[in-house]
């Protein structure tokens, strides 16, 4: 074998890696999704947290062997000993390439179907994604069942917009808080191009309330203002939460 050869062998089996590792993701979404089909989404829910939890162990520790990293608690080293202002980069980094991902799925329906089916499609991605992303956060933070407007506040700072989007929560008492989207990456490269917002109310209606509902069942979502509704120039969409007693 001539180095030529050795080359494309390798470019070969690294496309091969590339590929096995979005098939295991898809797998992962594929059995929540049936589980789901067959048990209702909050089993489904519960089954993939002792699912995910064990399956994320096997993996790491195996990568962890072979890329000659350690685990603590469960996280590789090297995360941990990552200064802060490097996490939070590549924290940003992973929304960024979250927000290319859900922009590339809209467009590639839109350009082969049109806008309507790229809408209703998208319209519902959100009312599967919030409630998964609420039930997340839960996890993360360690918050209970119905942890009120307080619970609300912390889970809304650790969504994946939250990492590149600017945002802002002005308490409305105790029980009701308004929320900003002061800067959307999405709406802000719209206005840098001369283009009119983009109507995303319909998803938001979905997006809001379906992730304030997960996070507490007692929380009212009201949408204050969201494209194509007119704003002002301090945010592109705005949410009330109150907790109903």
């Amino acid at each position: 074998m001539g180095i030529d050869d050795s080359a494309a062998s390798r470019r070969e089996l690294a496309e091969l890696v590339m590929d096995m590792m979005h098939r295991t993701a898809i797998h992962h979404a594929f059995w929540f999704k049936e589980v789901e089909h067959q048990m209702g989404f909050e089993k489904a829910l519960e089954i993939m947290e002792s699912a995910y939890s064990k399956s994320r162990g096997i993996q790491l520790n195996r990568l962890g062997k072979f890329f000659g990293f350690s685990l603590v608690d469960g996280i590789p080293e090297p995360l941990l000993s990552m200064p802060e202002e490097k996490l939070r980069e590549l924290a940003e980094i992973l929304g960024l390439n979250w927000l290319a991902g859900d922009g590339v799925w809209f467009q590639s329906v839109e350009f082969k179907h049109g806008m309507f089916d790229a809408k209703r499609c998208n319209d519902s991605c959100w009312a599967w994604f919030s409630p998964f992303e609420a039930w997340s956060i839960k996890r993360l933070l360690g918050l209970p069942e119905n942890p009120g407007i307080d619970g609300l506040k912390e889970a809304l700072k650790k969504r994946m917009y939250a990492s590149i989007n600017t945002q802002s929560i002005i308490d409305e008492g105790s029980d009701a808080i308004l929320f900003q989207m002061n800067n959307c990456r999405v709406q802000a490269a719209r206005v840098s191009k001369g283009l009119e917002d983009y109507p995303c109310k319909s998803a938001g209606m979905v997006e809001y309330s379906s992730f304030a509902r997960a996070i507490d069942s007692r929380i009212r979502t009201e949408c204050v203002g969201c494209p194509p509704d007119a704003h002002p120039e301090g945010w592109f969409c705005a949410w009330r939460f109150v907790l109903e007693k």
